[in-house]
């Protein structure tokens, strides 16, 4: 009966077995107030759109173990991150459907500033605490501007990297919305130089939000299938992108323009 007993406690305290997946994908969307509430329609739509579509229902169910682990959080400022849908197991079109659905179906308005090494750091926890094993794992970060709040964007990359997560990148270089003072025009170079990294890391930019579903999806199938493609920007390593890009920049003009914002 001890024995019973003593084996019974064992299995009640054991670690439940993690569940093994090609990729954990962390998609990470930017909500700053830079984004206009239709803009941020556009985006949750996009994503949805994409995860329905049969490339990428492909992508998932041609994987060497055909499912991926997902999660969806909505960021902005340094301690501003928000869970629309939690990591989650996708083997299946129904299973992709209802992932869908539920970004969906949430609409709450924007958050303040924009903070890629808050989003990253964030991440990067949510990989190392969820309950999965991948093959990979890669944080997918969408974003209308460079980082302007919390810890400096490398730092927070060179965390990130030295765990082994590979970073993607979806600058959004459109010109409309709120977030018009602190454009960046070389927005593409500043993620190249200063957010993605790792084995294959790349970022499609996004220069017209009638771009933007179909930047996903193929965004989308190529981190799910671990394909290398041709690919617009490409960094392999820490520091990797134009020579002496100032990843500060973000900083900087929000310093300049941060009395429009917060008044006198």
């Amino acid at each position: 009966m001890r024995i019973l007993v003593l084996c019974c406690l064992l299995l009640l305290t054991a670690p439940l077995r993690a569940e093994e997946v090609d990729v954990e994908l962390f998609l990470a969307v930017d909500v700053s107030r830079s984004m206009s509430p239709a803009e941020l329609e556009i985006q949750r739509r996009g994503y949805a759109e994409a995860l329905r579509s049969d490339e990428v229902i492909a992508a998932i169910e041609g994987g060497l173990i055909g499912q991926i682990a997902l999660t969806y959080v909505e960021w902005a400022g340094s301690t501003s991150q928000r869970e629309v849908v939690p990591w989650t197991l996708i083997r299946n079109r129904a299973e992709a459907e209802a992932f869908a659905r539920r970004i969906e179906t949430h609409f709450d308005p924007g958050l303040r500033r924009t903070s890629i090494s808050g989003a990253l750091r964030y991440a990067a926890e949510g990989l190392r605490n969820n309950e999965f094993i991948g093959l990979r794992q890669v944080i997918d970060v969408s974003g209308d501007g460079p980082n302007n709040s919390g810890a400096p964007v490398l730092a927070a990359r060179r965390v990130v990297l030295e765990r082994g997560i590979t970073i993607n990148g979806l600058p959004l270089m459109t010109r409309d919305g709120l977030g018009v003072r602190w454009h960046l025009e070389d927005l593409d170079l500043y993620y190249a130089s200063c957010v993605i990294g790792g084995p294959g890391a790349f970022s499609i930019p996004v220069r017209d939000w009638s771009e933007f579903a179909g930047a996903v999806r193929k965004k989308l199938v190529w981190e799910i299938a671990g394909e290398r493609q041709p690919r617009l920007w490409h960094a392999q390593h820490i520091g990797a992108g134009p020579d002496g890009y100032d990843c500060m920049i973000g900083e900087k003009i929000w310093e300049r323009n941060r009395r429009f914002w917060e008044g006198p």
